[in-house]
C-alpha cells in the first residue's frame, strides 16, 4: 500500500509546487494552478495518473475547513449588523441569479433539479480572486471594493443552504411529494443542528478554549481547533446533512469569541493545503478532449454567467440607492465565477443530480469566466465608465456635487483629496487654525453625512480637472492628497502641473517605493506612512532612554528636512521572489569591499566621482565610521557603505573596483 501511495504523493506534491510557483510568478491565481495539476495528473490526459479516491477524501476536509473559516468571518452579531445593505443585496443577487440562470437552463432542456444546480453554481463569485486583485490595485478600501468583497463573502454564506438542498435533489425521481418531504426533513434537521451548535457554542466552546489557552500550548490549541471543526462536521453528517454545514456552524459560534483570530490563523495552513487538493480533484473531473465537443456550449455558458451577473448586480445595487458608476463597478467585480461553485458542482455530481456531460459544460463555463475575471476586476473603472458614461447621484445616497456657489469663493484655502480618516484629521487641524478647506471624496454616504454636519465636503473625483477647478484650484493655497491611490494621485499632479505649477502639493503614500515617482510628478512633500511610524517609534525609544527632548526633536527635524534619508538607508533582499516590483527602483544601501588593486586606494573620498551616490559609512579594521570626512584616504580592505538608486550603485561600484 505504501509503495503505491507514497510515489503518487511525491508526484502530486512535486507537480503542485512547480505549477503553483510558476503561476504565482505570472500573477495568476493559485486555484487555477491546482486545477491544471488535476488536469495533468487526471485520468483524461496522457502521462502519469494518480488515484482519485484518496484525493477526494482529503479534499472533503478542505471544504470543511473552508466553511469553518467562513463561519468565523460571519458570526451572529456581524450578520445582524449587515442585515440591511449587504444582507439584502447579497440575498437578492444569489436568489435572482439562481432563478434566472436556472430558468434559462430549464428552457434549454435540463431537468428542473439540474437547472437549479446550474443556477446555484453560476450565482457564486470568487472571493479569493476579488479580494486579492483589489488589494493589489489598492481598491479594497474604496466603496465598490468594500461592497464587492462583502457581497462575495455573503455569497459564500448563502451557499450553505445549497449544501443542504442539493444532495436532497437526488431523490427527485421519487416524485414531487417525496422531494418536498425530504427537503422539509432536511431543513428541520438543519434547524436542529443550528440549535445544538448554538447551545454548545454558548456553554461549551468558550470555556473549552479558555481552558486550552491557559495551558499556553500551540500544539494543544491546534488539536482543539481541528477537533471542534471536525466533530461539528461529523455531527451534521450523522444527521444526514453536509459535513461542511456543521463546520460552518462551529466557525460561526467561535466567531463570537475572543479566540476568533487565533483560530483562523491556526486553521489556515490546513485549509489552504486541503483546498488545493480540492481544486486538484476538480481538475481531475475536467476532460480536455470533451472541450472540443462542448466548447461552444461552455463559451455560451460563460457569456450568460458574466452578462447576467453583471447586469443583475448593477441593477440591484442601483435600486439600493447607490450611484450608477459604483453599481457597475460592483457588477463587474462579481461577474466572475467562484471556487465554491466547484464545490456545489462536485456535491451535485456525487448525488447524481446533474449528468457528467452537463457537469463538464458547467465546469468549463466557470473556468472560462475565472480566466477572464482578473481583467474585469482590473479594469472595472473603465468598464463602469463605458456602461454609465454620465453618472447620476439621485436617490437617498445622493451626495452634493461641488460648485463655487456651494463652496463659497474662497481664497488661500486647502483642497483635501480624500475624506477618509487621514483627510478628516487634516481637516480638524485646519479648522482649529481657522484655515478654510474644501474636501472631495467618492463615498456618497460619507459625503452626505459630513455635508449634513456642516463640513465642506463634496462628492467628486479629484483626478478630474473640471472637479478641481470647481473647488477653486486657481485660488487654492495647498492641495493635500490623503488617499492611498497612487495612480489617482499622479493624475491629480498632472492636472495641477498644467494649471498651477506653483501650487504646493502634499501626498500621502503607504511606503517609500513610489516617493521618487510622485516627486518627479510635482509633489512638494510626500509623507510615507511607514517612515513616519518608524520615526515616531525611534523618537519614543530615545525619550525612554532619557535622551533630552530637545535633541530628539532636533533628530526628528533633521530626518524630515533630509527627506527621511536615515530611515530609507536599509539593506534590501536581492531575492527576486521576495522583492516587489516597485522596490527595485528604490534607494538602498550597498557595501563594497576595496581590493588591493582598486584604483581609488590612497585617494581621498572628495576626489572620487560617485555620480550622486552617498558614502554613509566606512568600515576599517572592524571600526565603523559614520559619514566619513571627504579628506579620508581609502585603504585596501576598506568596506565602503553606499546609498543610492540601483543603477547609480552599480556605476559607483565599477568606479571603486575599477
Amino acid at each position: 500500500m505504501i509503495d503505491q501511495f507514497f510515489p503518487q504523493t511525491l508526484l502530486l506534491l512535486g507537480v503542485a509546487v512547480t505549477v503553483v510557483v510558476a503561476f504565482q510568478r505570472l500573477r495568476i491565481p493559485s486555484s487555477l494552478g491546482y486545477l491544471l495539476v488535476g488536469i495533468v495528473l487526471g485520468p483524461h490526459t496522457v502521462g502519469p495518473v494518480i488515484d482519485v479516491q484518496p484525493i477526494r477524501a482529503l479534499a472533503e476536509f478542505g471544504i470543511v475547513f473552508l466553511l469553518f473559516t467562513i463561519g468565523l468571518s460571519f458570526s451572529l452579531p456581524q450578520i445582524h449588523a449587515l442585515r440591511h445593505l449587504v444582507l439584502g443585496l447579497g440575498t437578492a443577487q444569489v436568489l435572482l441569479t439562481t432563478l434566472i440562470v436556472g430558468f434559462l437552463a430549464w428552457l434549454a432542456g435540463l431537468p428542473a433539479a439540474a437547472a437549479f444546480v446550474v443556477g446555484a453554481v453560476f450565482a457564486q463569485s470568487s472571493t479569493t480572486m476579488i479580494s486579492k486583485q483589489l488589494i493589489e490595485q489598492g481598491e479594497e478600501h474604496r466603496r465598490h471594493g468594500r461592497l464587492g468583497i462583502a457581497m462575495s463573502l455573503f455569497q459564500d454564506v448563502t451557499a450553505v443552504p445549497f449544501v443542504v438542498i442539493i444532495p436532497v435533489l437526488g431523490t427527485a425521481a421519487a416524485g414531487a411529494g417525496v422531494l418536498a418531504g425530504a427537503l422539509g426533513w432536511a431543513f428541520a434537521k438543519a434547524a436542529l443542528a443550528c440549535a445544538l451548535v448554538f447551545v454548545l457554542g454558548r456553554w461549551v466552546l468558550r470555556p473549552l478554549f479558555h481552558l486550552v489557552a491557559e495551558r499556553r500550548s500551540a500544539e494543544l490549541f491546534t488539536l482543539t481547533v481541528l477537533f471542534v471543526s471536525l466533530i461539528a462536521a461529523w455531527a451534521t453528517h450523522r444527521l444526514g446533512l453536509s459535513l461542511a454545514f456543521g463546520a460552518f456552524l462551529a466557525g460561526m459560534m467561535l466567531g463570537e469569541t475572543e479566540f476568533r483570530h487565533q483560530v483562523e490563523s491556526t486553521i489556515r495552513p490546513f485549509r489552504d493545503v486541503l483546498l488545493g487538493l480540492f481544486f486538484v480533484g476538480i481538475g481531475m473531473l475536467f476532460d480536455p478532449s470533451a472541450v472540443l465537443r462542448i466548447w461552444h456550449w461552455a463559451l455560451l455558458g460563460a457569456t450568460v454567467l458574466l452578462f447576467v451577473k453583471t447586469v443583475l448586480v448593477a441593477r440591484i445595487v442601483r435600486l439600493a440607492g447607490i450611484d450608477a458608476p459604483t453599481a457597475w463597478r460592483i457588477g463587474w467585480l462579481l461577474a466572475v465565477g467562484g471556487e465554491f461553485g466547484f464545490a456545489l458542482l462536485a456535491i451535485a455530481l456525487d448525488a447524481g443530480v446533474i449528468e457528467p456531460q452537463v457537469g463538464q459544460i458547467v465546469l468549463t463555463s466557470v473556468l472560462f469566466s475565472i480566466i477572464v475575471g482578473p481583467f474585469f476586476i482590473r479594469y472595472n473603472a473603465a468598464l463602469a465608465r463605458w456602461c454609465a458614461p454620465r453618472p447620476t447621484l439621485e436617490g437617498e445616497d445622493a451626495a452634493p456635487p461641488p460648485s463655487l456657489e456651494a463652496i463659497g469663493r474662497f481664497r488661500d484655502h486647502v483642497i483635501i483629496c480624500g475624506y477618509g480618516r487621514i483627510g478628516q484629521n487634516v481637516a480638524h487641524f485646519l479648522e482649529k487654525e481657522h484655515i478654510p478647506y474644501v474636501a472631495l471624496d467618492l463615498d456618497p454616504a460619507r459625503v452626505k453625512e459630513a455635508h449634513a454636519a456642516g463640513a465642506r465636503v463634496f462628492y467628486g473625483d479629484a483626478a478630474e480637472r473640471d472637479i478641481l477647478e470647481a473647488v477653486g484650484l486657481k485660488t487654492a493655497r495647498l492641495v493635500v492628497i490623503s488617499h492611498e491611490d497612487v495612480s489617482s494621485a499622479l493624475k491629480v499632479l498632472h492636472h495641477l502641473r498644467a494649471v498651477r505649477a506653483d501650487l504646493p502639493v502634499m501626498v500621502r503614500t503607504r511606503d517609500e517605493t513610489r516617493v521618487r515617482e510622485l516627486r518627479t510628478a510635482g509633489a512638494a512633500e510626500v509623507v510615507p506612512e511607514t517612515l513616519e511610524a518608524s520615526l515616531m517609534i525611534a523618537a519614543h525609544a530615545l525619550l525612554l532612554l532619557d535622551v533630552p527632548i530637545s535633541r530628539v526633536v532636533r533628530r526628528v527635524r533633521e530626518q524630515r528636512e533630509g527627506r527621511y534619508r536615515l530611515l530609507r538607508e536599509f539593506f534590501r533582499s536581492d531575492h527576486r521572489s521576495a522583492e516587489r516590483l516597485p522596490e527595485r527602483d528604490a534607494h538602498r544601501l550597498w557595501s563594497v569591499v576595496l581590493p588591493a588593486d582598486s584604483p581609488v586606494v590612497g585617494r581621498p573620498l572628495g576626489e572620487i566621482d560617485l555620480a550622486g551616490v552617498v558614502v554613509t559609512a566606512l568600515v576599517r579594521r572592524r571600526e565603523r565610521r559614520l559619514t566619513p570626512p571627504l579628506e579620508t584616504r581609502l585603504e585596501a580592505g576598506d568596506i565602503v557603505v553606499l546609498f543610492g538608486a540601483p543603477d547609480d550603485l552599480r556605476r559607483a561600484e565599477c568606479v571603486l573596483l575599477g
